[in-house]
């Protein structure tokens, strides 16, 4: 006779199976959520929330203060919508966390309420920068990523759009971004979703990375392709082989 733990064991066991089993790329479709994008005035945050609504994406874009928000959604246009934090938050289904370092902790404090039950992307890179260049900075929980899980408890935490550059994100003249957008959290369904949100910018595929405990690597080795960028002059991005 089968236990009701024993029964419960093969199910669970059944479904990891199943979804070892999935199609890697069988990505959901994400065309009908509202991105917010807090730090949307900032270079990288402004340059994602160009390329999303280009793609399509509704689009909105927060800052501290509602007037400076509305006045880059104006300028980006594609039906951009511009709000003060809390309610770009608020009327978001994804949030993109795009604040400088220095303001990561205090921003996410204040908006953890509207943040709860939302899927939240942390595309934050702690660096310094001295006389030799950038270098990478390990926050105390690990990295800007697990500072944000900490600090939003009721949300579901994500990392990924780290090694995009702003440059030719913000270009129009540019009509596809080749490259690969890791993706990091703790639950398939999530990074599924992250995963398929870059997808919608031509030119750039997510790939899953990991759990968040790996994103310290993945937010420093943007201090790399800043060395990259300055010897070559170029906007390097990161390309994943055979996969």
């Amino acid at each position: 006779m089968t236990t009701p733990d024993a029964a419960q064991s093969e199910n669970v066991a059944t479904r990891v199976k199943a979804a070892l089993k999935r199609d890697p790329w069988d990505l959901p479709d994400v065309s009908g959520l509202v991105v917010g994008v807090l730090g949307g005035t900032g270079d990288q945050g402004r340059g994602l929330a160009y390329r999303l609504a280009r793609a399509g994406q509704k689009v909105i874009i927060g800052s501290r203060a509602a007037e400076r928000a509305q006045t880059a959604a104006d300028e980006l246009g594609l039906g951009i919508e511009g709000a003060e934090n809390a309610e770009c938050a608020r009327r978001s289904d994804v949030v993109i966390i795009a604040v400088p370092w220095e303001g990561h902790a205090k921003t996410l404090q204040a908006l953890r309420e509207e943040l709860a039950g939302k899927l939240v992307i942390d595309c934050v890179n702690p660096l310094g920068f001295d006389k030799k260049g950038a270098y990478a900075l390990k926050p105390e929980e690990g990295s800007a990523a697990e500072q944000a899980a900490v600090l939003l408890p009721e949300s579901r935490v994500t990392a990924a759009f780290h090694h995009l550059s702003a440059v030719l994100l913000q270009d129009p003249q540019v009509e596809q971004i080749d490259t690969d957008v890791m993706v990091l959290g703790e639950s398939r369904a999530d990074t599924d979703l992250v995963q398929a949100l870059a997808a919608r910018i031509p030119g750039m595929r997510g790939v899953f990375a990991g759990r968040l405990r790996n994103a310290h690597q993945v937010e420093s080795l943007v201090a790399n392709l800043i060395s990259v960028n300055r010897r070559y002059k170029a906007h390097a991005g990161l390309r994943v082989t055979d996969v």
